[in-house]
């Protein structure tokens, strides 16, 4: 292949690239109102429409974490650090936040809920790359250490949470 021609299909897999990565983002990132939305989409596929915040919406990038959520208010905020990842990232962290509506801590009920999302574990896997490669040392989504038997879970649960 000639220099030309590998730079035109370089630039043609990037455009490629581009493309797709710009369907894969989620619509929520546009702004709170979307946002809102899909987490209310997400509660009635996932959580049985039982998890309903009073608001949800993007915040400047955390310091420890990827979201957050207080239920005794129930307040959930994501950090803008991950309006540019694909969709199906952004609605794992919003199921993972719905659900500390329905359950505060990460037990076995928690976890239970969580993984409904047919996606689960490939959003913590993802996380917890974007965490290392980024240098972030973000240690999960709500910025607790993992549990001890997502320790031994190749997973690693809470590392990927909301990191």
């Amino acid at each position: 292949m000639s220099d030309s021609e590998e730079r035109r299909w370089v630039d043609e897999m990037v455009r490629r690239l581009e493309r797709s990565e710009a369907r894969r983002r989620s619509p929520a990132r546009k702004g709170d109102d979307e946002l809102r939305r899909r987490s209310l989409e997400l509660s009635r596929r996932f959580l049985e429409g039982r998890a309903e915040p009073t608001t949800v919406r993007w915040v400047p990038p955390m310091r420890t974490r990827w979201a957050s959520c207080t239920p005794a208010d129930g307040t959930i905020r994501i950090s803008e650090r991950l309006r540019d990842t694909p969709s199906w990232v952004v609605d794992y962290v919003l199921i993972h936040e719905l659900t500390h509506l329905l359950e505060p801590g990460h037990d076995a009920a928690f976890w239970a809920w969580v993984h409904r999302y047919p996606r689960a574990e490939r959003a913590m896997g993802y996380l917890e790359g974007l965490s290392a490669a980024a240098g972030l040392g973000l240690l999960g989504i709500d910025g607790d250490e993992p549990a001890p038997e997502a320790a031994d879970d190749d997973t690693a649960e809470d590392a990927a949470e909301t990191a």
